[in-house]
């Protein structure tokens, strides 16, 4: 639920915005940008981080304009008003979500497995499921639990990732890192875009923005210094990782590149020590996605854009009920039925389509939030570049993942069509406009 008003300080918004995004990503895609980047996977990541702080200038400006707890929903909303493209991309955004959690999920089994001598595709299915339901079980019986640990956990795995890397610096063998051990500038981008949703969760910060002290100074430190301090932080694990590691043993254990990363400086205890973080973080992050979902579904419900019974609420929790089984029950079709990378791509593609929009929302309401023009421009440019770069490289990469992601896109815009025109219209008196206002 929300916090008690203006409690939130810079720290405290810093520790959201890194926790979003050092939640289980960087344990899940590393591997993905060392099989495309190569020697060039801290560029691939500096590449996202270049996308993610642009797209943060946008949410930064949006953020002290619009204080809502509806965030990048009421962005869209205030740019675009009640229409189908608004409409289509709440619905998306909570979809995307669903995929993050498969992300969080997938990633949770493959470093869960390393601690059983014998691995299966049962134990695998069996620890994705545990990794949702354990979590969805905490949301309905007591949804603060893990939230309170938030802080804590998040100090936990950036400090374990912070001696991973000094401990590690003196392990790196710089020609693992020279350019001719690069991918090809075209593979160098595309990695970004595969990993970029190691970076979606700076915009969690926005949702904040009601119980903030100083809002208009503190939100755009917030979000410009959890950006670049994760860009830091990714950057320096990539160039101990692809540094330290021969290619050959990270594609070997390529689900679980960062635990194999510690072992050269940390031996033995240093895998243990990543793949428990991995769980620990990969487990928090489900818990707190699956809380961030089921209240995204309320709000966006509150206001008509999907079915009531999403408001319908836990008496125990006050986490909406069917909010949680929701998010559950398609959270696990997801994770045991596509593999982590098409998760990968599919969750990339549907946060870059969503920070396009939120920067093209930025450009339309630029007087009203006074933002720079040029800013925004480039922003707009860089994350439909991004995205077309990602959406190419699948199509002939992996046309299921493109199959999958075309699926979201259609379902979002023909729901929010027959939705918005014929069912909001009866229960809230709308009229329903087709075109973008």
């Amino acid at each position: 639920m929300k916090q008690n008003k203006k409690s939130l300080g810079l720290i405290e918004l810093i520790s959201i915005g890194i926790g979003g995004m050092v939640g289980g990503g960087i344990f899940a895609v590393l591997g993905e940008a060392v099989s495309l980047a190569h020697g060039a996977t801290a560029l691939a990541f500096g590449v996202a981080g270049l996308v993610a702080i642009l797209t943060a200038y946008s949410y930064a400006k949006l953020s002290v304009v619009y204080k809502s707890e509806g965030g990048t929903v009421t962005f869209i909303d205030k740019a675009f008003g009640d229409n189908i493209l608004s409409g289509s991309i709440n619905l998306m955004l909570w979809l995307s979500y669903l995929v993050t959690i498969s992300l969080y999920a997938t990633a949770f089994a493959s470093y869960g497995e390393t601690f059983f001598e014998h691995k299966s595709l049962l134990l695998h299915h069996g620890l994705i499921c545990f990794a949702i339901i354990l979590p969805a079980i905490i949301n309905l019986v007591s949804a603060s639990f893990v939230g309170k640990s938030e802080t804590v956990i998040v100090v936990i795995k950036v400090t374990l990732l912070i001696v991973v890397i000094v401990v590690g610096a003196s392990y790196v063998n710089p020609h693992r890192l020279s350019p001719q051990n690069f991918g090809t500038p075209l593979s160098i981008v595309i990695a970004g875009m595969i990993i970029f949703v190691a970076y979606e969760g700076f915009e969690l910060i926005a949702n904040s923005a009601e119980d903030v002290k100083n809002p208009e100074i503190n939100l755009p430190r917030a979000f410009y210094s959890s950006v670049l301090i994760v860009i830091i932080l990714y950057v320096l694990i990539s160039i101990i990782t692809v540094g330290s590691v021969s290619e050959d043993k990270l594609m070997e254990a390529k689900d679980y590149a960062l635990a194999i990363a510690a072992e050269p400086s940390m031996g033995h205890i240093g895998f243990i020590l990543v793949s428990s973080a991995a769980l620990l973080s990969t487990f928090s992050a489900i818990n707190a996605t699956i809380y961030g979902n089921a209240r995204l579904g309320y709000i966006v419900a509150k206001d008509g854009k999907l079915p009531r019974a999403l408001m319908d609420e836990h008496k125990e929790s006050g986490v909406p009920f069917l909010g949680v089984l929701y998010t559950t029950i398609l959270s696990l079709i997801l994770a045991n039925s596509i593999d982590l990378t098409e998760i990968a791509i599919i969750g990339s593609a549907g946060f870059l389509l969503i920070f396009f929009i939120v920067n093209i929302s930025a450009y339309k309401l630029k007087k009203e939030i006074n933002a720079n023009k040029t800013i925004l421009i480039i922003s707009s440019i860089f994350s439909f570049l991004a995205l077309l770069t990602l959406l190419i490289h699948t199509y002939n990469s992996n046309p299921k993942a493109i199959i999958i992601f075309s699926v979201f896109i259609i379902f979002s815009g023909l729901f929010e069509l027959i939705y918005g025109r014929y069912v909001r219209k009866q229960i809230f008196g709308r009229k329903y406009k087709i075109g973008m206002t």
